[in-house]
């Protein structure tokens, strides 16, 4: 029986074990996913799970329920050695061992693109996973928990409102609009705190915003958020973030509890440094427009590879040599193009190319806005939201999951947002800790009165 082996549970990952469970016969093969997360991201959900419009287990799914005749383990993949047909793997213990296949599938997905901006690796918290956007809304909400206890005027009154998003593409303007929208929603729960002492910055190092789509709907994004109180910062880098004072390439220097960083997406390490591997002069792994590792003239022997570390030719586009965006629609599209691809040869049958013509971009902005572009057609405001929202619950994988979404959906509708912070669950044990030390001197002058 041969041994499939995917690198990777996110979206392509996924869509190609559960494709290939759907569909492979009784022993004709085993799959194998390696993965060091238990779930598969939803990421269009995540600036919603910021804003607590999705409850954040919601906006994950989870590998052992759905794939339940695929073998998942549990670890990172640090190296690929073709020449030998092995992985190498590191459990969460941080012991190493190696997997053998016959047939590799990359799906390993991107990470987050840092830059050695100073205090940023301490002061910042990405967007690219659940925890982190759970960690943002808990800090979010805790800030206003402790501005409302400081004087009108205190410098760290001033620092606790303020929130600094660097980076404009889809992630960040999504999870910046989302939260600001939840920030002024707050202000009625809080009588001590006023609209004009929330500071929200986005940073973008280019001329303009969200650059999937074209000029007009992004100026048009652009001055809804100002409307609404943001400050944008286009043309402009973040230079220093130590202790959390930011300073820009404007000049303006302010402070800023909470920072978030969504300046976009890298190929993963394993892709990029520890594979024999073909890749190009980004990192990415060449490949076929059948999903094929390799090129025409010299393919890689049963190796495949789909998503945000492929460089998929893009057959629906105009432009010699193009290649598919890294977003979740080609990401799903591909990994179930890939599931039949990997049927058909094992079977002895035509593969067939990856094709797909873009479906339009949409984003929200907030609770009630959002906006859409598809072909010229542009569509803003409350339909567009909507549009959003239409769009992503059939997308989201399962029934189980489209219900829970809906059902929060219509629960906040009719009883708001949870404005609960648990920023306490990322320490678990500072109670246990406290109420342990504080026994302790307790019990302390007792046993010295006994002596």
């Amino acid at each position: 029986m041969r041994e499939i082996l995917i690198v990777g549970g996110g979206y392509a990952g996924f869509y190609t074990a559960w494709g290939l469970e759907k569909t492979l016969r009784e022993g004709e093969a085993r799959v194998t996913v390696v993965d060091p997360r238990p779930y598969m991201t939803y990421q269009p959900f995540l600036p919603e799970v910021t804003a607590g419009s999705v409850e954040a287990r919601h906006a994950a799914v989870s590998l052992r329920r759905h794939l339940r005749r695929t073998r998942l383990v549990a670890g990172a993949v640090t190296g690929i050695r073709n020449a030998d047909r092995t992985v190498t793997v590191r459990s969460a213990r941080g012991d190493e061992y190696e997997l053998r296949y016959d047939v590799l599938v990359v799906t390993a997905g991107a990470v987050t693109r840092t830059f050695p901006v100073p205090g940023l690796g301490r002061q910042a918290i990405g967007l690219k996973h659940v925890e982190e956007a759970v960690a943002v809304r808990d800090r979010l909400l805790t800030a206003f928990d402790q501005a409302a206890s400081l004087p009108a005027g205190d410098p760290g009154r001033r620092k606790l409102l303020t929130v600094t998003f660097v980076g404009g593409g889809f992630s960040g303007v999504e999870g910046f609009g989302e939260l600001l929208f939840l920030a002024t929603a707050m202000l009625k729960h809080y009588p001590e705190l006023s609209l004009g002492e929330l500071a929200f910055h986005l940073v973008e190092a280019r001329d303009r915003i969200l650059p999937e789509v074209t000029d007009r709907p992004g100026a048009w994004v652009v001055r809804e958020l100002e409307r609404r109180g943001a400050r944008l910062h286009l043309n402009t880098r973040l230079v220093s973030a130590v202790d959390g004072h930011v300073v820009l390439s404007s000049g303006e220097e302010y402070d800023s509890e909470l920072i978030v960083w969504t300046a976009g997406n890298a190929s993963n390490p394993v892709v990029h440094n520890h594979t024999d591997l073909p890749v190009d002069e980004r990192g990415l792994l060449v490949v076929r427009s059948d999903l094929r590792v390799g090129t025409d003239e010299a393919p890689v022997p049963d190796v495949w590879a789909a998503g945000d570390d492929a460089a998929v030719p893009d057959l629906a586009s105009p432009v010699p040599g193009a290649r598919t965006v890294p977003n979740a629609q080609h990401a799903v599209r591909q990994g179930k193009r890939l599931a039949k691809n990997l049927v058909a040869d094992l079977r002895g049958r035509r593969v067939r190319p990856y094709r797909h013509g873009s479906l339009g971009v949409v984003a929200t902005l907030g609770l009630g806005r959002g906006v859409f572009e598809f072909r010229g057609i542009v569509v803003k405001g409350f339909p567009a939201w909507l549009m959003h929202r239409g769009y992503h619950v059939p997308a989201v994988p399962t029934w189980e999951r489209k219900i829970r979404v809906l059902t929060v959906w219509l629960t906040a509708a009719l009883f708001g947002r949870d404005l609960v912070s648990l920023a306490s669950v990322q320490h678990p044990r500072d109670a246990f800790l406290a109420g342990a030390a504080s026994r302790g001197k307790q019990e302390n002058p007792v046993v010295d009165r006994a002596a």
